[in-house]
């Protein structure tokens, strides 16, 4: 099973920057995607930035410019520098990764899909 450990939330004045990261542990076989989502109206979770096994980068239009998310491969830890952040980015912001783990000897590596349990972001004005 894969277990996610977030951590660099916190509170922080407008203007401001802070560093999450998202370390992945486990049974893993190979990483195909690591991201950050956070909370939109109606609790349904929204894209912030994702990177893929192929150094494809993804952000929401609202952060272009302001996040960028990096990846430690031999870590298997993905980072979102967040600058400039903004009152409306305060949210609950969640680490997801989607890979491959190891089913043992039995069979050939399983997916897994696996979120954090979030961290809190709060921008004050």
């Amino acid at each position: 099973q894969v277990q996610l450990v977030e951590s660099g939330g916190g509170l922080v004045q407008a203007g401001g920057s802070l560093t999450l990261s998202c370390a992945a542990s486990g049974s893993i076989y190979t990483i195909v995607a690591m991201g950050w989502y956070r909370l939109a109206p109606g609790n349904q979770r929204e894209l912030v930035a994702r990177i893929t096994s192929g150094h494809e980068v993804n952000y929401a239009d609202s952060v272009k410019g302001r996040f960028t998310i990096s990846r430690d491969r031999p870590k298997n830890t993905v980072h979102l520098q967040m600058n400039s952040l903004k009152p409306e980015d305060t949210d609950v912001y969640y680490c997801n990764v989607m890979g491959y783990e190891d089913s043992g000897p039995a069979g050939p590596p399983r997916m897994f899909d696996s979120w954090g349990q979030g961290t809190q972001v709060t921008v004050s004005s």
